[in-house]
């Protein structure tokens, strides 16, 4: 008798689904499009969508033996000098002063300088922002006389202020008076009204310790006097140095007699000596 065979029948194939040619390509475009999206963002690199952005580096992997060694921050340099002053300059500067505006012109002719604050630190001398000033009409002298419309040359203490308006929060002994008014017009026919409002005595041929009013001079008048920071009026000085408005409210809040300020001015030449 002939074998019989198993009566189950065979699964019928099923029929595979019909792909237009074409499409798979469009539909793997459009993955990758999403995944290039997602990985790189903004400041992707080339290559990123092949592998997925690396989780933050933790305390622990950073640590890790054969790692490199985060980079140490370090103290911001600052220098243990006054910047551009010569060893006579800063042979004049007092050991104790803690705050020194440096006031360096120019030119030996020229009227403009520009004033920068430097406060003493263990690091050495911070800096503070540089602010642009007038000098006298004639520039810089190192042998002051009086109405020669130069500005005297040298390091001078910084004790004592003044003004017509009411003290802005001075350090420094603050003198309000009237006699501080002032009139009439400057070199370049700028109004001079209001250049007294605030007032730093600087303590060239003057008696520190006294308003800037006073008029004590100890190396005699024909070597002039009553040489000020005080408010810029726009043009050349007789032989004061000026300031904005607001520089020197921040001159007189900031100067603090337990830190000895000192002013250094001159031209840059000379301060370089």
């Amino acid at each position: 008798m002939p074998a019989i065979l198993s009566a189950r029948p065979h699964p019928r194939p099923r029929p595979r689904p019909r792909v237009r040619p074409g499409l798979h390509v469009l539909a793997l475009t459009a993955v990758t499009a999403v995944t290039l999206a997602t990985v790189t963002g903004c400041g992707g690199t080339a290559g990123a969508r092949d592998r997925p952005s690396p989780p933050p580096a933790t305390t622990a992997a950073k640590n890790a033996p054969g790692s490199p060694a985060a980079p140490t921050p370090t103290a911001e340099a600052l220098p243990r000098e006054l910047p551009g002053l010569g060893p006579r300059t800063l042979a004049d500067v007092p050991g104790n002063a803690g705050q020194v505006v440096v006031v360096t012109g120019a030119g030996k002719d020229s009227p403009r300088s520009d004033a920068v604050l430097y406060a003493r630190t263990p690091a050495g001398w911070r800096a503070g922002d540089t602010w642009a000033a007038h000098n006298a009409l004639r520039g810089w002298t190192d042998h002051h006389r009086a109405g020669d419309l130069h500005s005297p040359i040298g390091v001078f203490g910084l004790t004592d202020a003044g003004g017509l308006l009411k003290n802005p929060g001075s350090k420094l002994p603050y003198d309000r008076s009237g006699a501080f008014t002032i009139g009439g017009t400057g070199f370049e026919g700028e109004p001079l009204a209001g250049s007294f409002d605030y007032v730093v005595a600087i303590n060239y041929n003057r008696q520190p310790g006294r308003t800037p009013l006073d008029w004590t001079r100890p190396l005699g008048g024909s070597r002039g006097g009553g040489i000020w920071f005080h408010v810029d009026h726009g043009g050349p000085t007789h032989g004061c140095v000026s300031l904005s408005e607001a520089h020197m409210k921040e001159l007189l809040r900031t100067l603090d007699p337990a830190r000895h300020p000192v002013v250094v001015m001159g031209d840059a030449a000379s301060l370089a000596r």
